[in-house]
């Protein structure tokens, strides 16, 4: 796995090379040296050199170390996969090691869907560095030249002469030798491939289905106490007084209190909540500045002038013969909830603290640890085991720290494991947002006006692959805007942080636009854009859906809407039916096509739309957090509604658009993206009825129709 350590002061930080090395004994370890792409180094800021550690052991077997984790997405069989395809190995001569800080090199973090895109080339040219140091070996024992020489399945051979071989293991036997690559990697070609593009079992599978995986909340240690903490009501309160005398009077209860960390803890944890219970506090609490319904018109009321992050022609002239569409789309707060909620556990040795984690960034929470307690990273290890689904919200461990504090406090090891409600409370939801469009046609259907303005949610996937001459993209407030205006909690990423909304906007107006024209919104899609990925990914959802060529509202009941992100473009005809009674919508059918370069395996790409399109049924019809100011009040499932199995389309079909020309894209959360508005144009296209704000209740669709 390839290896990046970012420099300090001339110095790596992490694992030196020598005690590396010590750290994994005989067999033979290649670093590799190589400049990451641009997006590498733009989207994350990586050093320019990067080194990759894999391990050939004596025995043949290969250990890719990987900074990167896995929650369910299957990135631990894609890397997998891609390492033993460039060394030339079968992938059951692969061990993957992920997460642990004290093992794997450096990584800023398992989201936005880079794993593949960005930390895949990476990985590739790693593992074809070494297929070469491998090649050089065998060139020496062998006695020939290396272009005479051919790998498969860990054997080097002389070409035309199979019998004059020698394997990786012969090579690597009882020897310690490091070697350092600099030459470029020759990647295999897809009609090379071997491992890559195949779909082989899940390398986490066997252990998930019998229950052996191990999560954080799974973690036990010798004398290990659970901790319940003391949590102020609503974002933003301060206490005043705090009584713990009658906790603290339960027998074998342990209560921490230091500073804004007060816990009760106990080696049951029933008994750590009945003593949390007997805390008495009293709290300030902030006057609320808006709430679920008010947030929209608060963040236009308060937001100053935007950025403009995309211009070109003059978007402030009006031309004559242009027909005028203005139209403002609304958003809310999303929680991630995931199955898993938020846990850790800690335990100090000699000095060392050791957090077992579910977290999306290991090497985070280390620089968390290191900063808040004071230590020297020598001293701070993150081991992350699986993660019972992240979605963006397990990128910050608070739980990390506070298991680490109290931990050191207690003199024991610690478990937090937040309750549900916890969950929620401290979750970093997906912002909410509001987009105004003004746009115009000309008498021909074609585009020649955009003025687009997003406030609070950010520009993600706001891109305009269609060519009007005049128009602009603004952002105002962005995500992590400060201030009065600031949003009442924390919000971040959630698979695709705003894209859904910029999407949901931008592809609901261009529908507004061509029912207007009269013309078929497919059609209208094509007429305008040159993209040619935009049109093959258009095309190859229309085509398997059986699109039926019509001006809406057709009656038809179907809708399509692209979207684009982390390096996929991404489409999804949907039909719905429409209860005009209740305002119940059904979603009958969905199909995604998805154009996301070079496909590493198959069926986890389908995995990773299906999931998407299930999971964007939630944001479409039901999730909108209920807050008012910061008191989140949804705290649990009972209130926040997810989507149920009723709510599953008859069919979803999945269509991996064909472009080896283009190396690995993102895929886990392109097919979110387009979700809203497909179903919104869907619904339309049904009844006439446009809706503008998600979720799509059954309230806010009947008022739709009353409207329509």
């Amino acid at each position: 796995m390839t290896a990046i350590f970012p420099s300090k002061d001339g110095v790596r930080a992490g694992v030196d090379r020598r005690s590396f090395c010590k750290l994994l004994g005989g067999g033979i370890l290649v670093l590799v040296t190589s400049k990451p792409s641009d997006l590498f180094a733009q989207r994350r800021s990586y050093p320019e050199d990067l080194n990759a550690y894999l391990r050939i052991d004596e025995n043949g077997h290969v250990t890719v170390f990987s900074g990167k984790i896995e929650m369910g997405q299957g990135v631990i069989t894609s890397q997998a996969q891609m390492a033993a395809e460039e060394l030339g190995v079968s992938l059951d001569a692969i061990t993957m090691v992920l997460g642990d800080t004290d093992q794997c090199p450096w990584d800023a973090g398992t989201w936005g869907s880079l794993t593949t895109r960005v930390f895949g080339p990476a990985l590739r040219a790693a593992a074809a560095e070494a297929r070469t140091v491998m090649i050089k070996l065998a060139a020496g024992k062998l006695g020939v030249a290396r272009n005479q020489l051919t790998v498969e399945n860990g054997v080097v051979f002389v070409a035309g002469d199979p019998a004059r071989k020698v394997t990786y293991g012969a090579l690597a036997k009882g020897k310690a030798i490091t070697r350092l690559v600099d030459e470029k990697a020759i990647l295999r070609s897809v009609k090379e491939f071997k491992v890559m593009g195949k779909s082989p079992k899940r390398l986490d599978g066997v252990d998930k289905v019998s229950g052996r995986a191990q999560y954080a909340g799974d973690i036990r240690r010798p004398g290990m106490l659970h901790a319940r903490i003391l949590r102020p009501p609503v974002h933003g309160a301060k206490a005043k007084s705090v009584d713990i005398s009658r906790a603290k009077a339960l027998t074998g209860v342990t209560v921490v209190e230091e500073g804004d960390l007060i816990a009760a803890l106990h080696s049951d944890p029933e008994t750590a909540e009945r003593a949390l219970g007997l805390i008495r506090a009293e709290w300030d609490t902030p006057e609320a500045a808006f709430d679920t319904e008010s947030v929209h018109e608060y963040f236009q009321k308060v937001a100053k002038e935007g950025d403009v992050r995309f211009s070109r022609g003059d978007v402030a002239a009006r031309r004559d013969g242009e027909k005028l569409f203005e139209a403002t789309y609304r958003t809310p707060y999303k929680a991630h909830a995931p199955i898993e909620p938020h846990t850790a556990v800690a335990e100090w040795n000699d000095g060392k603290v050791t957090v077992w984690a579910g977290t999306q960034s290991p090497f985070g929470l280390r620089d968390q640890l290191v900063r808040e307690l004071g230590l020297d990273e020598s001293r701070a290890r993150v081991i992350t085991p699986f993660l019972g689904g992240g979605f963006g919200g397990k990128g910050v461990a608070r739980q990390g720290i506070e298991a680490a504090r109290l931990s050191k406090l207690a003199g024991r090891p610690v478990m937090v494991a937040w309750t549900r409600g916890e969950e929620f409370f401290y979750d970093t939801f997906d912002p909410a947002g509001v987009v105004k469009i003004i746009s115009a046609i000309d008498a021909g259907g074609k585009m020649t006006l955009w003025d687009y303005r997003v406030w609070a949610s950010g520009d993600r996937a706001a891109e305009l692959f269609y060519d009007a001459p005049h128009a602009s993209i603004t952002t105002v407030m962005s995500r992590g805007t400060p201030g009065a205006a600031a949003h009442p909690f924390g919000v971040g990423a959630w698979r695709a942080p705003g894209a859904g909304t910029n999407v949901f906007a931008r592809e609901s107006q261009i529908d507004i636009m061509a029912a207007a024209a009269k013309i078929d919104p497919l059609e209208f899609r094509l007429r305008n854009t040159s993209d040619e990925r935009v049109v093959n990914t258009l095309k190859a959802a229309a085509n398997a859906f059986g699109w039926k060529s019509a001006a809406g509202p057709s009656g038809q009941g179907r809708g399509i809407a692209i979207g684009y992100d982390s390096g996929t473009y991404a489409a999804i005809a949907a039909s719905v039916t429409v209860d005009r009674k209740t305002g119940e919508v059904h979603v009958d059918r969905l199909v995604c096509s998805q154009d996301m370069g070079i496909v590493v395996n198959p069926d986890g790409a389908r995995m990773q739309m299906e999931g998407c399109m299930m999971m964007g049924l939630g944001y479409v019809f039901s999730e909108e957090l209920q807050f008012r100011g910061g008191d989140v009040i949804d705290r649990n499932f009972d209130s926040y509604d997810l989507p149920r199995f009723s709510w599953m389309p008859r069919k979803i079909e999945t269509i991996l658009v064909s472009n080896d020309e283009l190396a690995p894209q993102g895929g886990g959360e392109p097919a979110i993206v387009p979700m809203g508005a497909a179903i919104a144009n869907a619904i339309y296209d049904a009844t006439g009825a446009r809706l503008f704000r998600l979720p799509m209740t059954r309230e806010r669709v009947l008022a739709a129709l009353k409207e329509a």
